[in-house]
C-alpha cells in the first residue's frame, strides 16, 4: 500500500487540517500518518485557540515517521512559525522526501489568521522551493507575488511568475469569485487550465486540505502532477456535491462520499 504524510494543524471539528487529511488519503487509497504541527479549537463558525508544537516535538514526529514507514508523498498545511517551518525543510531535506505538496495556509475559511509575518518569509525562502507543488487560492497567491491578482490572465502572469521565481509548480485555484472552480497549474509542461463545475453548496470548511492531501495521494501512487491534479478535482467535487450539512458556519464536505460496505451500514438497514 502506497503512504503519505500530512504535516499541518488538528481541526478539533474535523473538517479541515490533519482530520481531513486523513479522510482525503484513505478515500483515495494511500495510508495516511500525521505530523501535528498545532492543535487548534475550532468549528464551522471559526477559530478560538491555537496550541503550537514546539520544534523539538515535531522534529520527534517526523523522524518517527521516516524512521519507519517511509512515505511516498508529504503533504505540508498549517504552520503558523517561523520556526517550525525551519524543522520541517531540514527533516525532509535530510530524509529526500518526495512528491512534497504544500498547501501555503495563510487565512482560514472562516477568516482567522493562521500564519505570522515573520514566517511568511521563511515559507517562501525554504519551503516552497522544496515543494514539487503549491496549492495557492487567490488571496495567497497575491502574498507570494505582491501584487491583485483579478483576472484568468493575472492568475498565468501570477502562476508563472511564482513557478520562475520558487521552482515549484503552482496550482492556483479559483474561487473567491474569480473563474469560480476553475484552476491553473503551472509548472515545468507549461500551463494547464481545469475547468471545475460550479457546485452551490455553501459548506466548504477544508477544501484546500482536502484538495491538496488528494494531490498528494495521486503522487504517492505514481500518478503524474496534471493526472493528479485532475483525479483530486474530480474527489473533491464529488465531496462537495454530497451536500452534507453540519454546524451552523461553514460545514465541512462529506469526504466519504464514496465509501460504501457493509461497516457503514447504519442501524435498522
Amino acid at each position: 500500500m502506497y503512504t503519505a504524510l500530512t504535516i499541518a494543524g488538528s481541526d478539533s471539528s474535523g473538517g479541515a487540517g490533519i482530520q481531513a487529511d486523513l479522510k482525503t488519503m484513505i478515500m483515495n487509497g494511500v495510508f495516511g500518518m500525521s505530523a501535528i504541527t498545532a492543535l487548534t479549537a475550532q468549528n464551522t463558525t471559526g477559530v478560538t485557540g491555537i496550541l503550537n508544537a514546539t520544534p523539538e516535538f515535531l522534529k520527534q514526529e517526523i523522524d518517527a515517521v521516516f524512521t519507519d514507514i517511509r512515505p511516498d508523498a508529504v503533504k505540508i498545511g498549517m504552520v503558523s512559525e517561523a520556526d517550525l517551518i525551519h524543522v520541517i525543510v531540514e527533516r525532509l531535506t535530510f530524509y529526500k522526501a518526495e512528491n512534497i505538496v504544500v498547501d501555503p495556509v495563510m487565512v482560514a475559511t472562516s477568516g482567522a489568521k493562521l500564519l505570522a509575518d515573520d514566517a511568511i518569509d521563511t515559507l517562501k525562502k525554504e519551503l516552497l522551493p522544496i515543494a514539487k507543488v503549491i496549492t495557492p487560492n487567490v488571496p495567497e497567491t497575491e502574498v507570494l507575488v505582491g501584487h491583485p491578482v483579478r483576472s484568468a490572465q493575472d492568475m498565468e502572469c501570477a502562476g508563472q511568475e511564482i513557478y520562475e521565481t520558487y521552482g515549484c509548480a503552482v496550482l492556483c485555484k479559483g474561487g473567491h469569485h474569480l473563474n469560480d472552480a476553475n484552476d491553473l497549474l503551472v509548472g515545468p509542461d507549461g500551463k494547464h487550465w481545469f475547468m471545475g463545475q460550479r457546485i452551490n453548496n455553501p459548506n466548504t470548511h477544508g477544501t484546500g486540505c482536502t484538495l491538496s492531501s488528494a494531490i498528494a495521494s495521486n503522487l504517492a501512487k505514481g500518478f503524474g502532477l496534471e493526472e493528479s491534479v485532475r483525479r483530486a478535482k474530480d474527489y473533491i467535487s464529488g465531496a462537495l456535491a454530497a451536500m452534507l450539512d453540519l454546524g451552523k458556519g461553514s460545514g465541512p464536505m462529506n469526504h466519504a462520499f464514496d465509501l460504501k460496505g457493509r461497516f457503514t451500514e447504519e442501524a435498522g438497514a
